[in-house]
């Protein structure tokens, strides 16, 4: 392993530790936020500002989420939590129980996190009006599709809205957008408290797809004091040209981001979502209808053409058959890798085509567990194929792990155990468990393919207190993590 430059100085020596699957004790040296050294326990190396004996706990690399909404996530959690609701009249009876004595001081009532898809009854404008005696509310769909609204707040915002009450697509994601226009102190401090949180769990960098141009948001939440991990600001195609016009790339750091900044990737979204059935599959749906291409496979083609020219990695999401084959395509005519986020619904023929082009699938594995009565219902006799993170992996694609928060928690060891294990401590069986990752496999996905750590990364480190590998499938479900470093810096420190 490399020595230390005789010049360098330690910044910080995390004393005794040990690495996943192994009993041997370290010692990890940091240097101005990089692994310098890494050598057997005890053996004096060069002087340091600071030794923290961590007693024999495991380290790996820092976790990223690839995929979060972040402002939508602080958000949800102070909206009313409708993820239980069995059918719509429970979740009337939800947003009806909150509203008890409720003064809304004339802002809309917003509920999150209602899966309509899996339901013996549907939504309804009336069904809703009933529940919330004039007060305007909206309610988002888990998967950010669609938007429930009462007549009250139809009126409020100006949209139109049949007997259902719902808003889907484009529409329901500009609502979604105006409902978020709260004050900048309002959001930043919740999303603070979302970023602690995080790094708790041993995040260290995000990819933030949130709908809007995001870069300026990020630059004032760090400029007021955010520091918790990094964060790669997703574009999407409405801002491409403002932003090629600003020289962004992807990678390139921000001005202004204290080092915590860079540019995403392009996000393009061409399809629906399974909840909302209207992922584009090539067999129709059992109410019929194949879903909705939103973006032409020419456009999208011209679209990953303009992102190879100006050095954007493009990020299609494509959810079912349909759409995956679409960007498949494209990427192929554009000549360009990328990233296919979600991924959820692949055809056999296709997946070989994930690694032949270099693509990266940027994947949930928590929307699997969510996910499993919608796909059985709308995808029924095809579901050995949804979800399907065995297949991609076998197939040559890199897979990165997140949580597409709101959707799914900001929670990485969520994640991973459900690709580690297809199922929830809930009595269900494994759903599909032939698709399943080992854990090596899961915390190289959630690490951006390092794995493990090693001199000459950053010094973005996750501090557990089990070892990933030998713990139980529970324990590696809620893992304790006793600190978090980014850049050699404690972005979270627990019990050490």
């Amino acid at each position: 392993m490399p020595e230390t430059p005789a010049n360098a100085v330690n910044d910080l020596v995390l004393a005794s530790v040990r690495f996943p699957g192994g009993t041997a004790l370290h010692d990890v040296h940091v240097t101005d936020g990089v692994i310098s050294r890494i050598g057997p326990a005890g053996i004096p190396g060069h002087p340091a500002s600071g030794v923290v004996d961590l007693d024999g706990r495991c380290v790996i690399p820092g976790l990223w989420d690839e995929h979060v909404h972040m402002t939508q996530w602080a958000l949800a959690a102070n909206r009313i939590d409708l993820s239980g609701a069995a059918s719509a009249r429970e979740a009337a009876d939800v947003v009806r129980s909150q509203l008890a004595g409720h003064d809304d001081g004339g802002l809309t009532v917003v509920g999150v996190g209602f899966r309509d898809a899996a339901w013996a009854d549907v939504p309804s404008r009336e069904l809703l009006d009933g529940a919330t005696r004039g007060l305007p509310t909206a309610l988002l769909s888990h998967d950010l599709h669609s938007v429930w609204l009462n007549s009250a707040a139809a009126e409020r915002y100006g949209v139109a809205v049949d007997a259902s009450g719902l808003l889907r697509e484009q529409p329901a994601f500009e609502l979604t957008r105006e409902l978020g226009n709260l004050p900048d102190a309002v959001v930043d401090a919740w999303v603070r408290e979302s970023g602690q949180a995080a790094a708790a769990r041993g995040i260290v960098g995000i990819v933030d797809f949130e709908m809007t141009w995001n870069r300026d948001v990020w630059r004032r939440r760090v400029a007021g004091g955010f520091d918790y991990f990094r964060v790669d600001v997703g574009v999407y195609p409405q801002d491409l040209s403002r932003a090629i016009a600003d020289g962004m790339r992807t990678g390139r750091e921000l001005d202004g981001g204290a080092g915590l900044l860079r540019v995403g990737p392009l996000k393009v979204l061409i399809d629906g979502s399974l909840n909302t059935r209207t992922a584009y599959c090539v067999e129709p749906y059992p109410h019929g209808g194949h879903g909705l291409l939103t973006v032409s496979e020419q456009e999208l083609l011209e679209l990953l053409v303009r992102a190879k020219e100006s050095g954007f990695v493009p990020a299609v999401h494509a959810i079912g058959d349909g759409a995956n084959a679409v960007a498949l395509n494209a990427f192929a005519a554009a000549g360009i890798a990328g990233r296919i986020e979600h991924a959820q619904f692949v055809r056999g023929q296709d997946f070989a085509r994930f690694g032949r082009l270099g693509l990266t699938a940027s994947v949930q594995p928590a929307h699997a567990l969510d996910d499993r009565d919608a796909a059985d219902s709308n995808w029924a006799g095809r579901t050995d194929r949804a979800f399907p993170l065995r297949s991609l992996l076998a197939a040559g694609a890199t897979l990165a792990l997140g949580s597409d928060a709101p959707v799914a928690p900001l929670e990485p060891w969520t994640a991973m155990s459900a690709a580690t294990t297809r199922a929830r401590r809930d009595g269900r069986e494994p759903w599909h468990p032939e698709q399943a990752l080992t854990r090596t496999e899961a915390l190289t996905a959630s690490t951006r393919g390092r794995g493990r750590i090693r001199p000459g990364d950053p010094a973005d480190i996750a501090v557990l207190d089990g070892d990933p590998l030998a713990v139980s499938d529970a324990v590696f479900a809620a893992m304790p993590v006793a600190a978090t470093l980014a850049a050699g810096r404690f972005t979270y420190r627990g019990g050490v």
